[in-house]
């Protein structure tokens, strides 16, 4: 075995200060450095017996790496949490009718509009609702009944589709609460037909949220016959097709945006497939190109061709 090697302080104390200052775990740290868990842990403690000019190699790669995205997130502004927008309010309305009369609710449209921000935080504010976000490898019966058992907070989860239902219904029986799921257009058919079942046997409220398939599988094609019991259930549809101006102006006045010129542009942004969820994106890759300085038309302009690839 070979005897440990002094290493240069420098680089132990500066991973140490980032532990303790920054809040970092050394799980963390070894996870990025690609060092193990143990071999971190001797390291610091000026311990391991092994190869440690790799070691040192691999944590110094780390610590610039790591540097540098501390640079760049420092120009980099966050996006805005949930914002009250007209769009958001029609969802969280038809979320709560639907958690008020134990009611099915169909929400669907175009993306980038804010349905998952506010499905959020309409479950931040209210008991006994749970947000499942579903997949395609989540489309089978078993799958999303797995999920939603996530979702209601079951760990143990049972082994078959019947038994995962039955630990469903016994969560959510009597309480008077609310399932959204989200992402509901990657659901099978008959794991919306299971949906309802869920519904008729525990009559608590369901929200199903996703874009426009998920509409259009429960009222054409050659199944849709088949989930007419499911559709005839739904006691409120709300489409959304496009960004509000309200919406728009919403999110302009998060980030301080008040020109005009700025307004306009964004307006045209929020035609484009994404909506809002663009113009986030557009605003923040924005703040690089301000470099420090106020969020203007002209930086706006910058990101947006960069997005759109025509810089």
């Amino acid at each position: 075995m070979t005897a440990p090697t002094a290493q240069p302080p420098d680089l132990r104390a500066e991973i140490k200060a980032l532990i303790e200052q920054e809040g970092l775990s050394q799980r963390l740290i070894a996870r990025e450095s690609g060092i193990g868990d143990a071999v971190l842990n001797q390291w610091l403690a000026n311990k391991y017996p092994g190869d440690n000019a790799t070691v040192v190699s691999k944590l110094e790669r780390w610590r610039d790496a790591y540097q540098r995205r501390r640079v760049a997130r420092a120009s980099l502004a966050d996006i805005p949490g949930y914002l009250p927008t007209p769009t958001g309010e029609k969802i969280q309305t038809a979320l709560s009718y639907a958690q008020l009369a134990g009611d099915i609710a169909l929400i669907y449209g175009a993306a980038g509009l804010g349905k998952t921000r506010a499905a959020e935080r309409y479950a931040a504010l209210n008991p006994n609702v749970w947000l499942a976000t579903l997949s395609p490898a989540t489309a089978s019966v078993s799958t999303a009944l797995g999920d939603i058992c996530l979702a209601l907070g079951l760990r143990e989860l049972p082994q078959g589709s019947a038994r995962l239902y039955q630990a469903a219904i016994h969560r959510v029986k009597d309480t008077a609460g609310l399932l959204i799921l989200d992402e509901a257009q990657h659901l099978s058919v008959n794991a919306l037909d299971q949906v309802r079942s869920l519904h008729d046997a525990t009559g608590i409220g369901i929200a199903l949220i996703g874009n426009e398939t998920v509409y259009a599988r429960l009222t054409g094609g050659s199944r849709a016959a088949y989930l007419d019991r499911l559709h005839s259930r739904v006691g409120k549809r709300l489409a959304l097709t496009r960004p509000l101006k309200g919406d728009v102006e919403a999110l302009a006045a998060a980030w301080s945006l008040t020109g005009n010129a700025e307004l306009t542009l964004l307006r045209d942004i929020a035609r484009q497939s994404g909506a809002l969820r663009l113009i986030n994106k557009t605003l923040r890759l924005a703040t690089v190109f301000a470099a420090g300085g106020p969020l203007t038309l002209d930086p706006i302009k910058l990101a947006w061709a960069d997005l759109t690839g025509n810089a």
